[in-house]
C-alpha cells in the first residue's frame, strides 16, 4: 500500500474526520458540545467509544440533530476497531447528510491505533481522510497524570492540537510549568489554553493537521498494527437504580466517597435521577473533584434511572452498589 498522499482534488472530496482524545475527565465531552452547538451551519456524525459496559458518555452530549453512534464494552483501539470500521462504512452509504466525522475516543485510549484506522483499512482511506488528533488536556492534573498513564504520554505525543483546559484552576506559574512538560512530548503540535474547552472552532476543525510523515518519523512501525494494553490495574464499574434518588443523600454519600477514595477513583460520571426533579441531572467527578448540573427533561422513550460509572483502581463494586443504593428515596 503506497503512503503518498492522494492529490488535493481528491482530498478535498475526502470525509474530513477530528479524533477528540485526552485522559479521563480532561474536557472532551465539553469540547464536543462546545463544537456541536456552536453556529457554523455544518452537520457532523459523532462517534462516541466509551470504557465500560454501561453508555453514559451519549447521555453527557447535548441533543443535536447529529447522529451519535455509542461503541461500549472495550477500548476503541482494541476490541471495537471492527465496530468503528463498520460504522464509518455505513456513515459512508450516508454521505451527504454530514460534512464531518468528529470521534470522542475514552479517555484510555491510544490514539495511535485509532489513526491507523485511517491508513490500514483500504475502504475507510478510500472515503475519508484524518484532518487532525486533538488532545484535551487536564491543566490541574495532568502532571501527576502522566506518571501514572502511558496511554496519556502517547494522547499528548499524537496530537495535531493541544487544548489546554482547565486554566482557570491554576496560575500562571503552573501553565508555564504544564507548557514546558507537554513541548517535551510534542514541540510541534500547537497550545491553546481553554476554560471549559471554550475554544475557537478555528483551532480544532479543518486543520489539515494530520501529518503522517512526521508520525513516522517518531513511530516508524505506525502501520504496522502494533498490539495495545491498557494498565491491568484499571478497571470500570456501571450501576444503575430505578428508584428516585435522594439528592442530599446522594450528596452526602459520593462526597464521603471521593474523599476517601478519590485518588483512586480516576473518573466518575453519571446520568442521575432526583426525586421531585423534572430534569436529568449530569454528575461528573476527576478524582476528588465534582461537578454536576441539570441537562434538560427526560425523553420520553428512555427509562427514568440513574446510571453511575467509575473508573479506577481498586474499585469494590458490591460497595459502591450498597452506597448508591443507600442514596434511593425509602
Amino acid at each position: 500500500m503506497s503512503d503518498a498522499p492522494l492529490p488535493a482534488d481528491q482530498q478535498n472530496a475526502l470525509v474530513p474526520v477530528t479524533v477528540l482524545t485526552g485522559f479521563l475527565g480532561a474536557g472532551k465531552t465539553t469540547l464536543l458540545n462546545h463544537i456541536l452547538t456552536a453556529e457554523h451551519g455544518r452537520k457532523y456524525a459523532v462517534v462516541i467509544n466509551e470504557y465500560g459496559e454501561l453508555g453514559v458518555d451519549n447521555d453527557l452530549v447535548v441533543d443535536a440533530d447529529e447522529e451519535v453512534f455509542e461503541m461500549n464494552n472495550g477500548c476503541i483501539c482494541c476490541t471495537v476497531r471492527g465496530d468503528l470500521i463498520r460504522i464509518l462504512g455505513g456513515l459512508m452509504k450516508r454521505r451527504g447528510k454530514f460534512d464531518g466525522i468528529i470521534i470522542e475516543t475514552t479517555g484510555l485510549a491510544d490514539p495511535a491505533p485509532v489513526a491507523q484506522t485511517f491508513f490500514a483499512d483500504e475502504d475507510v482511506r478510500a472515503k475519508t481522510r484524518l484532518d487532525a488528533v486533538v488532545t484535551v488536556v487536564d491543566a490541574l492534573n495532568i502532571q501527576q497524570t502522566l506518571k501514572e498513564s502511558p496511554e496519556a504520554h502517547q494522547q499528548i505525543a499524537f496530537a495535531d492540537v493541544m487544548i489546554l483546559n482547565k486554566t482557570d484552576l491554576v496560575d500562571e506559574a503552573k501553565l508555564k510549568e504544564v507548557e514546558d512538560t507537554l513541548r517535551t512530548i510534542n514541540a510541534f503540535a500547537p497550545i491553546h489554553r481553554a476554560r471549559k474547552s471554550d475554544v475557537k472552532l478555528t483551532d480544532v476543525l479543518d486543520r489539515g493537521g494530520f501529518d503522517l510523515q512526521r508520525v513516522l518519523e517518531h513511530m516508524p512501525d505506525f502501520l504496522e498494527n502494533p498490539a495495545h494494553h491498557h494498565e491491568e490495574d484499571l478497571s470500570s464499574v456501571s450501576l444503575t437504580v430505578k428508584t428516585p434518588l435522594d439528592a442530599g443523600k446522594f450528596q452526602m454519600w459520593i462526597s464521603a466517597l471521593l474523599q476517601e477514595k478519590g485518588a483512586d477513583i480516576l473518573r466518575t460520571k453519571g446520568i442521575l435521577n432526583f426525586e421531585g426533579q423534572p430534569d436529568r441531572f449530569a454528575f461528573q467527578a476527576v478524582h476528588m473533584m465534582a461537578d454536576g448540573n441539570n441537562i434538560g427533561p427526560w425523553k420520553d422513550d428512555e427509562p427514568r434511572e440513574s446510571r453511575l460509572v467509575f473508573i479506577g483502581r481498586n474499585l469494590n463494586r458490591p460497595q459502591l452498589r450498597r452506597g448508591l443504593e443507600s442514596c434511593a428515596v425509602a
